[in-house]
């Protein structure tokens, strides 16, 4: 019986090292046709990604700076992304800088992780 409990303590203690799990709210967010605009270089970019952990991978982010701090990419150029992160929306709105679960929850109809 003590092996058990010891299993299920290690098993508690890995589960809450690994951190929670956005899979279904970034999910929701592609299936809601939300875009999330950055730039490889945009610590602000880089705060809103750390906030989705490893499930920024199943949000549709589009990388907007050029290698180098080059420039901007067409796609970003057609689209008038002005600041990073910018995120869109299906009804075509936008907000810029980082944004909360709450406000990207309230924008998209995703239920908040």
């Amino acid at each position: 019986m003590r092996k058990i409990a010891i299993g299920l303590v290690v098993v508690a203690f890995v589960l809450s090292a690994c951190g929670p799990n956005y899979d279904s709210f970034a999910t929701c967010l592609t299936e809601n046709d939300v875009t999330f605009y950055g730039a490889y270089w945009c610590p602000h970019c880089a705060a809103q990604k750390e906030m989705f952990k490893g499930s920024i991978t199943l949000v549709d982010y589009v990388e907007c700076s050029l290698p180098n701090r080059g420039g901007e990419t067409e796609i970003c150029a057609q689209e008038q992304i002005e600041s990073y992160p910018t995120w869109e929306f299906a009804d075509g709105g936008r907000v810029t800088g980082t944004q909360s679960f709450e406000t990207l929850a309230a924008k998209s109809g995703c239920a908040l992780p």
